[in-house]
Formats: C-alpha cells, sequence, structure tokens
C-alpha cells in the first residue's frame, strides 16, 4: 500500500518584505471600493503583484519594476512614505522583522507539495486519518495600537494637548499656533520647516491622530482637543516618560530644525523640563513656570528690524469681476507708484498691510522656506457709491462694519470713492453721505473720500509709505487672535508692537465660520432699525444671550418696566441712554407671542 501523501506546505509562510507598502495599498483599496471607484482593482492587481515579490522595497520607486505599478501608484507610495518617515523619523522600519505577516492575509497559495514516505521511515506508520488531521493553528496576534515614537510630532502633539486638559485655565482646545508653540519644546523636528529634500513637518502627524480618532478637529479656524481615547493614550505617554526620568533614563533630544538651541555651549544632552511633564501644569501656565502670576506665553516668533518688509495686500476681488479694464487699473496705478503689493483672498476687508519676512535660500533645499507674516493693524474697506448703495439695501453695510470691528485689527478704514453720479442710485445722495458721517461719528471708522481710482491709488501708497516708516523700525512679536484682543495700539515712542499672524487674522474672519450664540445675538441685533453696532454691543454687554434677555423681561413685575427695561442701557462714547423707542421696540420683538402691529 502507498504511503499517504501529505497535504499543505513543507515550509512555513515567509514574513511580508514590504508590509507598510500592502498596508496602504489595502486601505486604498477598501476606501476606493467604498466609494465605488474602479481604481479599486488597479490597486487589487498591484497587491496581488507585490505580495508575490520576496524582496524589500526602500520606495515606492523601486515599486516601479513590479506589474502593475504604475507612475501614479509610485508616486503616492512615495509621498504616503515620506509622511510616515516625517510622523515616526526618517530611521522607521519598513520591512517586517520575521515570522509571518498578518498582512500576507488572502496572499493565493501556492500548489499543494507532495512528500514519498518509505516503509522504512517512521513517520510512514501515522495512519491516513492522523495525517489528514489539520495542524494547530497558531493564533494571530492581536493588532498592536498606536503608540507615537518618542519625541516625535504626534508624541508631541499628544502632550502638549493632555498638559492643556489639565490646566484650571484650560479652554478646552488649542489653536494651530498654539498647539505647534506649546509642542515644539517636546519634538525633535521642526512643525514648520521641513527637513532638506522633504516637504512634510512634524505638523503631518496631527493627521494621523485624526484618522485614528485621538485628537479632534473642530471650528473655522480650526481647534484641536483630545478625544477619550487620545487622553488615555497621552495619560500613558506621560507615565512611560515620568518613570524614564525617576529611573534617569531620560531620552536626548535634538534641535528642531529652524529653532534655535536652548542648552549651553557644553551641554550635549537636553533633559525634558520637568514643568512638561507634570501633569497639573498646562502650556501657558509651564511658560510661567508655574507662578502665580501670569505672564504672557513666548511668542511664536519675533521679526526686528531689517528682517521684514511691507506688503500691500489686494482682495482678488478687487482683480477680477466688474469692469476688467477699471479693475486691471488699480493694479497698474500701484505698479507704477512701485509699491510692493500681493493679490490673495481676504476674509474682510478689501486692503490689509502685512511684514513679511525676508528669507534666504537653506543649503540643500531647492525651494525657499514659507515667509512668516504679520498683520499690520490697518485695514481699507473700499467702497464706490453705487456699492455703498447696494450695501445698504441688502444689509451688509452694518454687517461689514461689525466684522471689521471683530477683526482684531485697531484701526479700520473706510475709503469711499465719489466718483459718478448719484442721481441714478436707489437711495438719495443724502442718505449715503449720512450713511458715510455715521460710519466715522458713531462707529469710530476713519472715512476717506477719494474722487476716484487714481486718487485711491494715490491714497494706498502713501499709506504703504507711512506705515513703512512707522513700523521699519520695530520689533514685531507675533501673537494669536486671543492675545491680541487685550493688546494696545501701536506707541509712537515705543521700540516694539506685538501683532496678529496674517494667518490668525484672516482665518478667524472667515464670513460662514461656526458662530457663538452671543455673535448670532449681535447680528440679530442689528438687523432691527435704530441698532447701530455700538448699541448691539451695549445691550450685549448686559445681556449677552437671547435667554438672558428674556429672563430678564421675566423678572420684571409688570409690562410697563419690561417696555422700559433696556431704555437705561448706556451708548457709544458719549454714554447716551439706548432711549424709550428702541427699549420698546425690543421688548415687543422678544416678547410679543403674535405678530408686530
Amino acid at each position: 500500500m502507498a504511503a499517504p501523501r501529505r497535504l499543505g506546505r513543507k515550509k512555513p509562510v515567509p514574513a511580508c518584505p514590504n508590509p507598510l507598502f500592502v498596508q496602504w495599498l489595502t486601505e486604498w483599496r477598501d476606501e476606493a471600493a467604498e466609494k465605488g471607484k474602479k481604481t479599486q482593482f488597479v490597486y487589487q492587481r498591484a497587491l496581488r503583484s507585490l505580495r508575490r515579490y520576496p524582496l524589500p522595497l526602500r520606495s515606492g520607486r523601486e515599486a516601479a519594476i513590479l506589474q502593475h505599478f504604475g507612475d501614479w501608484i509610485c508616486h503616492r507610495l512615495d509621498e504616503r512614505l515620506e509622511r510616515h518617515r516625517a510622523e515616526q523619523g526618517a530611521d522607521a522600519p519598513l520591512e517586517a522583522k520575521g515570522g509571518a505577516s498578518p498582512s500576507m492575509g488572502g496572499q493565493e497559495s501556492d500548489p499543494p507539495s507532495t512528500e514519498h514516505r518509505s516503509p522504512n521511515n517512521p513517520s510512514a506508520s501515522q495512519t491516513l486519518l492522523g495525517d489528514l488531521e489539520p495542524r494547530p493553528t497558531r493564533k494571530p496576534r492581536p493588532p498592536r495600537g498606536y503608540i507615537p515614537a518618542s519625541r516625535s510630532g504626534g508624541y508631541a502633539v499628544l502632550l502638549a494637548l493632555y498638559k492643556d486638559s489639565t490646566s484650571p485655565h484650560s479652554r478646552g482646545f488649542l489653536t494651530k499656533s498654539e498647539l505647534q508653540r506649546a509642542a515644539q519644546p517636546l519634538c525633535d523636528k521642526s512643525f514648520t520647516l521641513g527637513d532638506p529634500g522633504n516637504r512634510y513637518t512634524a505638523w503631518a502627524s496631527v493627521g494621523t491622530l485624526i484618522r485614528k480618532e485621538l485628537v479632534l478637529k473642530t471650528n473655522v479656524p480650526a481647534r484641536y482637543s483630545l478625544t477619550p481615547q487620545g487622553l488615555a493614550l497621552a495619560q500613558r505617554l506621560v507615565a512611560a516618560e515620568q518613570a524614564l526620568i525617576s529611573e534617569g533614563q531620560a531620552p536626548e533630544s535634538k534641535t528642531p530644525q529652524g529653532t534655535e538651541p536652548t542648552h549651553s555651549a557644553g551641554e550635549e544632552k537636553l533633559r525634558p523640563e520637568p514643568q512638561l511633564l507634570d501633569g497639573t501644569l498646562g502650556p501657558q501656565e509651564a511658560a510661567a513656570g508655574g507662578s502665580g502670576g501670569q505672564r504672557p506665553p513666548d511668542p511664536e516668533f519675533v521679526l526686528r528690524p531689517g528682517q521684514f518688509d511691507i506688503i500691500l495686500c489686494v482682495d482678488f476681488i478687487e482683480t477680477m469681476g466688474g469692469p476688467a479694464a477699471r479693475k486691471q487699473d488699480l493694479l497698474a496705478e500701484l505698479r507704477r507708484n512701485a509699491v510692493p503689493f500681493d493679490i490673495r483672498k481676504l476674509h474682510v476687508g478689501d486692503f490689509v498691510w502685512v511684514a513679511r519676512e525676508r528669507v534666504h535660500p537653506r543649503p540643500g533645499q531647492l525651494h525657499l522656506p514659507p515667509a512668516r507674516e504679520l498683520a499690520l493693524d490697518y485695514v481699507v474697506e473700499r467702497k464706490r457709491m453705487a456699492d455703498l448703495c447696494g450695501s445698504i439695501i441688502d444689509g451688509r453695510f452694518h454687517e461689514q462694519k461689525f466684522r471689521l470691528h471683530r477683526c482684531g485689527l485697531c484701526h479700520p478704514i473706510y475709503l469711499l470713492e465719489e466718483s459718478g453720479l448719484t442721481q441714478h442710485l436707489s437711495l438719495p445722495e443724502s442718505t449715503l453721505q449720512q450713511a458715510a458721517t455715521s460710519t466715522q461719528v458713531v462707529d469710530g471708522f476713519f472715512v476717506k473720500r477719494t474722487r476716484d481710482l487714481r486718487e485711491s491709488a494715490a491714497y494706498l501708497t502713501i499709506m504703504t509709505r507711512h506705515l513703512n516708516s512707522l513700523y521699519g523700525n520695530k520689533t514685531l512679536v507675533s501673537c494669536t487672535k486671543e492675545e491680541a484682543q487685550g493688546r494696545c495700539p501701536l506707541q509712537p515712542n515705543s521700540d516694539s508692537c506685538t501683532l496678529m499672524t496674517f494667518q490668525e487674522f484672516n482665518e478667524g474672519a472667515v464670513k460662514n465660520k461656526a458662530q457663538t450664540v452671543r455673535e448670532v445675538f449681535a447680528r440679530q441685533l442689528m438687523q432691527i432699525s435704530g441698532v447701530s453696532g455700538e448699541k448691539a454691543a451695549a445691550i450685549l454687554e448686559r445681556y449677552s444671550t437671547p435667554a438672558s434677555l428674556l429672563a430678564a423681561y421675566s423678572a420684571c413685575p409688570d409690562p410697563e418696566s419690561r417696555d422700559k427695561l433696556l431704555s437705561t442701557v448706556k451708548c457709544g462714547k458719549l454714554q447716551r441712554n439706548l432711549g424709550s423707542a428702541l427699549s420698546r421696540t425690543l421688548y415687543q420683538l422678544y416678547c410679543s407671542p403674535g405678530p408686530l402691529s
């Protein structure tokens, strides 16, 4: 009787030599399949080809030798590999370290091998039933959870958000600039500048944290906070770091690219600062050394005299749409006057000036590093008489002034071009002149009247030169929009001033961003005839939400006191009363159960 043949492999399945490439291709295939895209079949064919390849690949470009790997897939693999190295470090391994890899799942099995056994072979004494019994299968290892490497971008972001969450003064989130500033001391890579030949920075790890549901991104401008899973992981990282420090095994830290070293010439190692690992301190308290007095947090960057240029930023709407020749005339006038300007999208205002950092080429880098910018305290809203008339009719006039007041810049300017005839407009000229006067006297804007476009360009030219002389010899310190709210405008005899970054200014002025109840209430009040921005602000000082106003009305003993509830609210620079007529209108609007008469 012939010896039975054993079915199956003679050798164990080899380890997958390219587990990361297999993982990424699998993810892209599944995403394409969920969206019903035909690219899922392209990824599937590439996966099949990659699983048959027995050697490790060092880049997506090397994978071009494989079947079904086109330029697009190779390029995408290289981009993903750059991001992986930015998150995990340049020395992050790409291949498996022995043992079967779960990424090999789904690989087609080889044809079954045969093994002839002689009667003299001891294994031949096994019964046919014993030979056909399945071999015990090894339990698959549970997938390892994501743990960022020490002093990587993800590690620093998690710790910075954790420190902020434990602070008694925490708002529950950090903005992008605040998070970068708090995380930078905990990371060996720069959050703003990439390594030579690599466009990814440590900030790229935030995308991974969001995808793995460890960090939550909300609002516009973005606000970052920890999820419950992220909080648990951050607590584990802090505990592990404290254990290393107690054992005297604190890891070395390197000076991130683009930042100044914080150690003396004789030091070779940097130990993590104790306050950064103290769970009772947040980034702001750590910057203050945990002292009782709160000093301002360290600025993100500082521009000193001679390190920046004053640039006029022109909203792109001013260069397109409408009469094209007239739009280009403005730019031609600015060029003729040698005004340095840049066209970009402004979310509030038509013109704003920035102090742009002068950047220089870096060794080993093809492109110049991005120039940092600070928004100067002057913003211009330009209106022709026809534009002013239209904005008053459709309600944009009050809304634009309200947004200019809230943008964080101290000197809003209304540039009013009085060119053209006014008798063909929907509103009489006296109404337009009254609106312009009210903007200057009541709202506190500086109103500059010009005759035509050429005179407007001349005014912008003069302002640019004036700001050059005003800011050129000052030290400019960056701050966030929250920090800018309590600052003072530039003083003539001061050697420095604090300015918002342009990104903070522009992102904070997004028109359709998520609004608080207070902001919506203010916009609602300003739709009422007779309620200006100052009057709305005065009402908000006393009643910040509709609920608080309705509660005050409910507490009044009789209709007469409700009718006069808001009449004594002080408004404007002269602190005049709101008045009984407007108080009665607001009472009827918010308390009448039926339609208003």
